[in-house]
């Protein structure tokens, strides 16, 4: 788990795409897969964090956000949001995209977040799994539409702090 670097920006972008795509999140008149391409940006204006294999090879990535920035949507005052956590498909099943969530609840805490969100598609049933296994409650206050006629349900893990502000343990 790391950081994204400049020269694999556009692969990374390829695979957050190529896992949408696979999953049918996309169809081939979806503007969203511009989004989820435009890897330069949230390497910019967010956390984009990688998973790669031994060889340096990509397996998953994921875009961190602390509230107030431009990737957040749905964090409010004094939270983290992750957003657009894919995984290639030739690496499902094999704990990348838990290893990614668990990464965006430790920098969630070392931020002294009190909590992390996340929106997901109802048809997200496997991430939805997976929230649920890591203490992510349902949080239908978080629900929301981009647009009519997408509807993104919201998700919220309460977070304890590593430190707070200051320093001092919470």
């Amino acid at each position: 788990m790391r950081p994204a670097e400049p020269a694999e920006l556009e692969a990374v972008g390829e695979l957050t795409e190529a896992a949408y795509r696979a999953d049918e999140f996309l169809d081939e008149t979806d503007d969203y897969a511009a989004v989820l391409r435009d890897t330069a940006s949230r390497r910019d204006k967010a956390t984009l964090l990688v998973a790669v294999d031994e060889g340096g090879g990509l397996l998953g990535t994921v875009t961190f956000a602390l509230a107030g920035s431009e990737y957040a949507q749905v964090a409010g005052p004094g939270e983290a949001e992750f957003r657009m956590l894919a995984v290639a498909p030739e690496a499902r099943g094999t704990g990348v995209g838990e290893r990614l969530t668990r990464e965006c609840i430790r920098l969630a805490e070392e931020a002294g977040a009190t909590a992390l969100t996340l929106s997901s598609l109802p048809v997200m049933q496997k991430a939805h799994r997976l929230y649920g296994r890591l203490g992510f409650d349902r949080d239908p206050a978080r629900d929301w539409e981009p647009f009519e006629g997408l509807q993104l349900l919201g998700y919220t893990l309460q977070l304890q702090p590593a430190s707070a502000p200051g320093g001092a343990q919470a």
